[in-house]
C-alpha cells in the first residue's frame, strides 16, 4: 500500500525524524489558510499523488507572495499530472500539501528497503539527491552507498554514522543525519514498511538535515496490525479494477496490452506473460487467482479482465495442484455466460481433475479454444486476437 508524501512525513515525525512544517489542503481556501498558519516568507505548494516526478510535471510550486497561494492551489487542484510513473493517463490532483520553505545547501538521497538477495533491510544513500536513483546507479554507481543490517543485531549507531560520513556530512550535520537514519529504521520495522525513500534529503543553509520529500510503501500482508496506516489509504489513487480484485482476494495488476491473463501462481503468471510476448502478443494484465480459488472468485476474475476495454482475447493457464481444474472450468463457463463473452478465449488446463475440467469446457457449447501446453496456448491466443482484429 502507498501513501501520500504528507502522510509519510507525519509518520516519520512520530519516530523522531525532523520534518518541515506543513498542512494538507483540499481547497484553495484551505491552502491559503495553511500558508497563513505556517507564516512566511516562502511556501511550497505540492500536488499529492502516488507517483514521483511531480516537480518536473509542474506539480510543485515555490511561492514567495501570500496572494499567489490561492490561484496556485486553484490551478493545481483538479489538474492531471503526467509523470514517468503515472503513465500517459496521468493522475488527477485531489489534495495538496502546503509546506514551509527552506534554504537548500545540498541535496542527498536516502532510503530503506528489503534487499531480496540478502534478505536484509538495506540502507541506500547517495550524494546525488534530487535525481532518479536508477539513473545514478547506472551512470555513477560509485556514488551509491549500501549498508545491510544484520537482523541479529538490528540497526546500530555506527551504521548511521557510516551513512553520514559517506554523504560527506560534518559537524552537527552528522548527528542530525544519525537521528534521521535511526528514526527511519524504527519506522520501517515497526510499521512493517516495504520501502521508505527520502529524495531529496537536504542540508539547509543552517546545517539542518531534513527530508524534503518522502515516499513510503507498506507490506499489505501486515496491514491488519496497523489500522492507523490502513486509514491513510487513498482509493482514488488506485486503479478501480485492482481495487475490486483486492476485495475478492485476487492479485491483479493492469498492464497496457490486449491479451487478458488468468493464471494460478505468481511464477506461472509471469511465465505466461513472458511467453505471450515471445509469440508477438502483449499481456493486458497480471492476474493470479491463487491456490484456493472458488468458482465465484474465478468468475469475478473473469469479469475484472473483461472490464478492461483493451482486452481483445483471454488466455487462461491453470496448473492444478491445490487449485482443481474442474473448479476453474466451472468458473470460466459461468463467467463467459454471464458476461456474454465476445472475445477469443484459449484455455490450457493441467493437473488435478484435468479430464473433468476439459469435459466441462467441451460440453459448455461455448467457443473455447483448448490448448495442450503453455507454448501452444500462447500461439493460439496471439493468432486468434490477430485474426479477430
Amino acid at each position: 500500500m502507498n501513501i501520500h508524501e504528507y502522510q509519510a512525513k507525519q509518520l516519520l515525525a512520530k519516530f523522531g525524524v525532523p520534518v518541515p512544517r506543513g498542512h494538507a489542503a483540499y481547497t484553495p481556501q484551505e491552502a491559503e489558510q495553511a500558508a497563513k498558519d505556517l507564516g512566511g516568507p516562502v511556501w511550497v505548494v505540492k500536488a499529492q499523488i502516488h507517483a514521483g516526478g511531480r516537480g518536473k510535471a509542474g506539480g510543485v510550486k515555490v511561492i514567495k507572495a501570500m496572494e499567489d497561494i490561492f490561484p496556485t492551489a486553484e490551478k493545481l487542484l483538479g489538474m492531471t499530472l503526467v509523470t514517468k510513473q503515472t503513465g500517459p493517463a496521468g493522475k488527477v490532483v485531489n489534495r495538496l500539501y502546503v509546506e514551509e520553505g527552506c534554504q537548500i545547501a545540498r541535496e542527498l538521497y536516502l532510503s530503506f528497503l528489503i534487499d531480496r538477495a540478502t534478505s536484509r533491510i538495506t540502507i541506500i544513500a547517495s550524494t546525488e539527491g534530487g535525481m532518479d536513483i536508477e539513473e545514478v546507479a547506472a551512470k555513477t554507481p560509485e556514488k551509491i552507498l549500501k549498508v545491510a543490517i544484520d537482523p541479529a543485531t538490528g540497526m546500530q549507531p555506527f551504521h548511521a554514522r557510516k551513512i553520514a560520513y559517506g554523504l560527506a556530512l560534518e559537524g552537527k550535520q552528522v548527528n542530525a543525519c544519525v537521528k534521521t537514519v535511526l528514526g527511519m529504521y524504527r519506522a520501517f520495522c515497526e510499521l512493517d514498511a516495504s520501502m521508505v525513500e527520502i529524495n531529496p534529503l537536504v542540508v539547509t543553509a543552517d546545517g539542518d538535515v531534513i527530508p524534503l520529500d518522502c515516499k513510503m510503501n507498506f507490506d499489505d500482508n501486515a496491514l491488519f496490525r496497523h489500522k492507523d496506516v490502513q486509514e491513510l489509504r487513498d482509493e482514488t489513487e488506485e486503479d478501480a479494477a485492482e481495487r475490486e480484485a483486492a476485495r475478492h482476494d485476487l492479485n491483479y495488476i493492469k498492464l497496457d496490452g490486449n491479451i487478458g491473463c488468468m493464471v494460478n501462481g505468481a511464477g506461472l503468471a509471469m511465465a505466461t506473460m513472458d511467453i505471450i510476448k515471445l509469440y508477438g502478443g502483449d499481456p493486458a494484465n497480471f492476474l493470479d487467482v491463487g491456490g484456493g480459488a472458488t468458482k465465484e472468485r474465478v468468475t469475478e476474475a473473469f469479469k475484472i479482465i473483461l472490464r478492461d476495454p483493451n482486452v481483445e482475447g483471454i488466455l487462461v493457464n491453470i496448473f492444478g495442484g491445490i487449485m482443481r481444474c474442474d473448479v476453474i472450468a466451472e468458473g470460466v463457463v459461468s463467467a463467459a455466460r454471464e458476461v456474454s463473452l465476445n472475445v477469443p478465449l484459449v484455455v490450457r488446463l493441467e493437473g488435478t481433475n484435468v479430464d473433468l475440467g476439459k469435459q466441462i469446457l467441451s460440453q459448455s457449447n461455448l467457443p473455447i479454444i483448448s490448448a495442450q501446453d503453455l507454448a501452444d496456448a500462447a500461439q493460439k491466443i496471439v493468432k486468434a486476437v490477430k485474426e479477430a482484429a
